[in-house]
C-alpha cells in the first residue's frame, strides 16, 4: 500500500496494481475503516478499482502530518478485516430486455463474436459479475466478469444520448446506464429497473463489492414492469 497527496485536500491510497478479488477486498476494507467513524475533517472517502481517495477540509484536520499518520494507521489495520469484507456484498438480479429497440447493438456484438444473438444473451446472463467501482455518473457500476468472448472495443463514435437503463459492453466490462447520458459502449439491452433514484434512502442500487446477475425478459414484461 502506498499513500500520496492529491492536491492540497485529498490523499490517495493505492492498494494494488491489478483489478481482482483480493485488491477489491482491500479497497472495501480500507474504505469501511475510513468511513466509520470518520476522522475529523474528512469530507468524503471514495473507492475505485485499486485505490481509495480521502478528501478532507484542511482547516479541520489539525496537523497535516498527524492526519496522514492516522489515515495510514487505519488503512493498515483494515488489513485485518479483509476476509470479513471480501465475504460481504449482496447479489442483485437485474432484468434485461435484450435486442431490438432495447439493444440496438446486439446483432453487431454477435457478429463480432462470431455467434448468433441468442448466444450473446446466454453468455451475458450466465455470468456472475462483481461491482468493481462506481463512477462516471451517479450509480454507474463498472461490472467485472464479462465472458472473454464478449470483450469488444467501444463504438468508434459514441452516442450523444444513451437512455437510462441501457445495458452496455465496453472492453472487458459490462454496465447499466443509470441516467440518460452520452455513451460509447455497445448497447445489447435495457432494464426497466432504476439504478439510481435520488428519492430513495440509498439512491444507488449497486455498491462496490456487490454481485450482479442479469435475467432476460420479454418486451411485454419490460412494458408491464412500469
Amino acid at each position: 500500500m502506498t499513500l500520496s497527496p492529491l492536491g492540497d485536500s485529498a490523499l490517495v491510497l493505492s492498494l494494488g496494481t491489478t483489478v481482482d478479488d483480493a485488491t477489491l477486498a482491500r479497497v472495501r476494507a480500507v474504505t469501511n475503516a475510513l468511513q466509520v467513524p470518520p476522522l475529523p475533517g474528512v469530507v468524503d472517502v471514495v473507492p475505485a478499482f485499486a485505490t481509495v481517495t480521502v478528501f478532507f477540509d484542511v482547516a479541520k484536520i489539525g496537523a497535516y502530518d498527524g492526519f496522514v499518520q492516522q489515515v495510514n494507521a487505519r488503512a493498515e489495520r483494515a488489513a485485518e478485516t479483509i476476509l470479513r469484507a471480501s465475504g460481504g456484498g449482496r447479489t442483485v438480479e437485474i432484468a434485461v430486455c435484450y435486442g431490438g429497440e432495447y439493444g440496438p447493438d446486439l446483432s453487431e456484438v454477435a457478429h463480432g463474436a462470431g455467434v448468433r444473438p441468442e448466444q450473446v444473451i446466454a453468455w451475458h446472463t450466465e455470468a456472475s459479475y462483481r461491482v468493481n467501482a462506481i463512477g462516471f455518473v451517479p450509480g454507474f457500476a463498472y461490472l467485472g466478469g464479462l465472458p472473454v468472448k464478449l470483450h469488444l472495443p467501444r463504438r468508434r463514435t459514441p452516442r450523444p444520448k444513451v437512455p437510462a437503463g441501457a445495458v452496455g459492453i465496453g472492453g472487458d466490462q459490462t454496465g447499466v446506464y443509470p441516467l440518460a447520458t452520452p455513451g460509447g459502449w455497445n448497447l445489447i439491452g435495457r432494464t426497466p429497473q432504476r439504478l439510481f433514484d435520488p428519492t430513495r434512502a440509498h439512491p444507488a442500487l449497486l455498491h462496490a463489492g456487490d454481485r450482479v446477475r442479469f435475467r432476460a425478459i420479454t418486451p411485454e414484461e419490460f412494458v408491464a414492469w412500469k
